[in-house]
């Protein structure tokens, strides 16, 4: 189904929320074009569960669709233009009439939407003009990938606009990470754009990234008496794209050492009967990581199965294991080129503190600054919350849902 209502997206709770925000972005179109939005989008942002940098190396994930979106009124036009004005921001304008890549606009939000399109075109859809004023409540570099969910949004405005529908979800993905990749220059995998696309908790194999392997699962973390927590510690993701670069960079050159693309066509034993000669030509950290890949991939497969089973315990066991594989081997929990700046870490410490050996914590998305994730139950949920904001500020501790739909269109 492409079309969801307010109330299939969001929670009972939200909904007043919810239709005041969509009742404000209609009105601020308004004001702008000097009509009402004929039709209405929203894409979800997302939270990585399992599988901290896997997807890059063709690895596995766990991950879901979370309850904070970017929504978008639209307009289409006949101009071939599309013009978007995001609430804070300067209105992008991209001629259709020229799809190919502008390096000028690297890391801009017209390179997002110029590469969608080109993504759309390239794949035999169809594309045309449109006007959209969005508003997101998807924090940008809190690690739920406000950039993937504008992707998946622009998509899902061309879907609907101009093809009905019919262009799937995956393809959608696939679409926002080429636009991200090529046109705004991120070395990003497709985890982040599929979570956001697709919507609930999934988790995706990318063994064959041209088909990735999508399995939903059926599982209520209110129902366990947690919440899923976002602890946002304002640490900026400004230069640190050479970090995060690296990170697949030197997992590529170990996968290469063997005479393969990506790790996930090797294996552990294999880089551990190598480690001298892996060590020598490309550094401990380069095979601390690769090691952490292998062990990360994994996990996802236990993580799954835990769910399914209903064994939150079981869970939670490997979402620290994987957070302590993150902060020790895998080595994104601060950047070395700033190691004044390590609020991740002093995060984790204070989740530990508070959770003790209940719930779960772990540094969240790519890493180096930003946010970590906690599971934390009820009982503890206020105590979590004062502990996270007395350090970070009000409003730094975010309590989700997860949203059962990805990108979407809103029926009113």
């Amino acid at each position: 189904m492409a079309v969801h209502t307010l109330e299939e997206i969001y929670t009972p709770d939200a909904l007043e929320a919810q239709r005041e925000r969509y009742s404000r972005a209609a009105s601020e179109f308004e004001k702008l074009y000097g009509t009402t939005p004929e039709r209405i989008f929203s894409a979800p942002g997302r939270t990585e569960v399992g599988g901290n940098h896997t997807d890059h190396n063709h690895g596995r994930v766990l991950a879901a669709g979370v309850s904070l979106d970017v929504i978008a009124m639209v307009i289409p036009t006949e101009d071939g233009i599309i013009e978007v004005k995001s609430e804070g921001f300067p209105a992008d304008r991209v001629d259709l009439s020229d799809i190919s890549v502008h390096k000028d606009e690297e890391g801009s939000s017209a390179a997002l939407i110029r590469g969608v399109a080109a993504g759309f075109a390239k794949g035999g859809h169809r594309i045309g003009g449109f006007r959209a004023y969005t508003t997101s409540n998807v924090l940008k570099g809190s690690g739920l990938s406000s950039s993937a969910a504008f992707e998946v949004l622009i998509g899902n405005i061309l879907n609907g606009l101009y093809n009905g529908h019919e262009v799937s979800a995956v393809e959608i993905a696939q679409v926002s990470q080429y636009a991200e990749n090529v046109y705004f220059g991120k070395p990003s995998g497709l985890m982040d754009q599929m979570a956001s696309s697709v919507g609930g908790f999934i988790t995706i194999d990318f063994a064959d990234p041209a088909k990735p392997v999508i399995e939903s699962i059926d599982f209520d973390f209110a129902a366990s008496g947690c919440s899923l927590c976002i602890v946002d510690t304002k640490g900026s993701h400004a230069d640190l794209t050479p970090e995060y670069a690296a990170i697949p960079q030197e997992m590529k050159a170990v996968a290469g050492f063997f005479g393969k693309q990506v790790l996930r066509e090797t294996d552990k034993q294999s880089v551990l009967g190598s480690l001298p000669e892996l060590r020598e030509r490309f550094g401990d950290r380069a095979v601390l990581r690769a090691l952490h890949f292998f062990d990360d991939n994994e996990r996802v497969t236990a993580e799954k199965e835990a769910l399914s089973a209903g064994d939150i315990k079981a869970f939670f066991e490997q979402i620290k294991s994987s957070g302590r594989s993150s902060y020790m081997y895998l080595q994104n929990v601060f950047a070395v080129s700033d190691p004044g700046s390590q609020g991740l870490s002093l995060a984790l410490y204070l989740a530990g503190s508070v959770l003790g050996d209940e719930g779960a914590y772990r540094v969240h998305g790519g890493g180096f600054a930003g946010t970590i994730q906690a599971f934390v139950p009820a009982d503890r949920l206020d105590t979590f919350r004062k502990t996270m904001e007395d350090c970070f500020g009000e409003g730094s501790c975010y309590v989700l849902s997860v949203r059962p739909f990805g990108g979407t269109e809103v029926r009113m």
